[in-house]
């Protein structure tokens, strides 16, 4: 009997629980009616910014690391012994031509520029009188007072005279040489490095350094086309000048301009290489010599060159690539070929046209044949 009652309990609960279940599984049920589906979310559509491709006129430039070279740059060195009296110009000082740099003692030199003179004087009074006798030895002469041999004589002491007085006058010129060269001056307009000699210390003729002495402006710019684009180089400069820009490190637009000059006459077979170089202006002292710099040679202009932004290329295994707006605002993928870059442009040789719109956002989070949503850009500069 109580089995009986064990197994009746079980049914009743099993069916209690099924009536439970049909209840949870129909949503009208707890609403007192039968209601209809939620309608399922609208798919998200990614917005990208695009911008219309540019077309323009590219400058073609070729680019090299240079090194800045001094058109002049001399050693700077006393022409005449004597003790450094003073030097007048500060180290690292920019000066003109003419600038007064050192100066010698010039005493020794004054002195002797000062005997010289005397010389001439004493010379010339000799002269004069060889001049007068010899006057009258002439006029002996014609009345037969004065025989031939004293007349020779007295012409010869005039000749002696006259070359006695030409001596003095070349030893008044090296003397005032001299003391001029007491003066150390600068022979060209530049900037002078750190002294090398005391004031006060004994100098001797070329043989101690005192200072140097370099040209800043115009400057040289020495470069190494290869023998491949020294074609394109000759090319262009057969149609005119070659403009070139120098770029300091770190720099993005040239700060110097000037011209190519010089191409040398032989070609380096161990590197195949040529040595070129450009002449720059550099009023400001801008570039220094042996300071490091990049070089664009102007050699030409592209015209009708499509150009779009650098950062809206992409990379993978079959090269590069863009995204573009294609039908129904769906993303398109063209590879493309690329050529010389202008700022933040770059141009596309092939693979796109001039109507394409180019996405430049969100390139990670979109592929080709998603659907997106276009938000036109500012055009890019040109």
């Amino acid at each position: 009997m109580r089995r009986w009652k064990i197994a009746l309990g079980a049914a009743v609960a099993v069916g209690a629980v099924s009536v439970a279940s049909v209840h949870l599984l129909n949503p009208g049920y707890l609403g007192g009616g039968t209601a209809g589906a939620a309608p399922a979310p609208a798919a998200f559509v990614m917005p990208v910014p695009v911008v219309n491709v540019v077309k323009k006129t590219l400058p073609i430039y070729l680019d090299y690391a240079a090194r800045v070279e001094s058109i002049r740059s001399i050693t700077l060195q006393a022409r005449v012994p004597g003790y450094l009296q003073e030097q007048t110009a500060a180290d690292g000082s920019d000066v003109k031509q003419g600038d007064l740099l050192y100066r010698i003692a010039p005493e020794d030199y004054q002195a002797a520029l000062d005997q010289a003179k005397a010389q001439v004087q004493r010379d010339a009074a000799t002269l004069d009188y060889a001049k007068s006798n010899l006057g009258r030895g002439t006029d002996l002469a014609k009345a037969g007072y004065l025989d031939k041999d004293s007349f020779d004589q007295r012409t010869s002491n005039l000749r002696t005279a006259q070359a006695a007085l030409a001596v003095d006058q070349a030893a008044v010129r090296t003397a005032e040489l001299n003391l001029g060269y007491a003066e150390i001056k600068a022979p060209f307009p530049g900037r002078i490095g750190r002294n090398q000699a005391s004031v006060g210390a004994l100098v001797s003729v070329a043989g101690t350094v005192l200072n140097t002495l370099v040209q800043l402006d115009p400057i040289y710019v020495t470069f190494n086309p290869s023998e491949t684009d020294l074609v394109q180089i000759e090319q262009a400069k057969a149609n005119g000048p070659i403009a070139v820009d120098v770029l300091l490190p770190g720099e993005t637009q040239p700060s110097q301009k000037g011209e190519l000059t010089f191409i040398d006459n032989t070609i380096d077979h161990s590197t195949g290489t040529i040595t070129a170089r450009a002449t720059i202006g550099n009023a400001k002292f801008t570039l220094l010599p042996g300071q490091y710099v990049r070089v664009r040679l102007h050699v030409k202009e592209q015209p009708n060159t499509l150009m779009v932004p650098q950062v809206a290329l992409g990379s993978s295994q079959l090269g590069k690539y863009l995204y573009v707006i294609g039908k129904g605002n769906t993303v398109d993928q063209k590879l493309v070929s690329l050529g010389p870059t202008d700022g933040d442009l770059i141009s596309v040789t092939s693979g796109i046209s001039e109507t394409d719109q180019v996405i430049t956002g969100n390139l990670q989070k979109i592929g080709p044949g998603m659907p997106v949503s276009p938000l036109p850009q500012p055009k890019p500069a040109s």
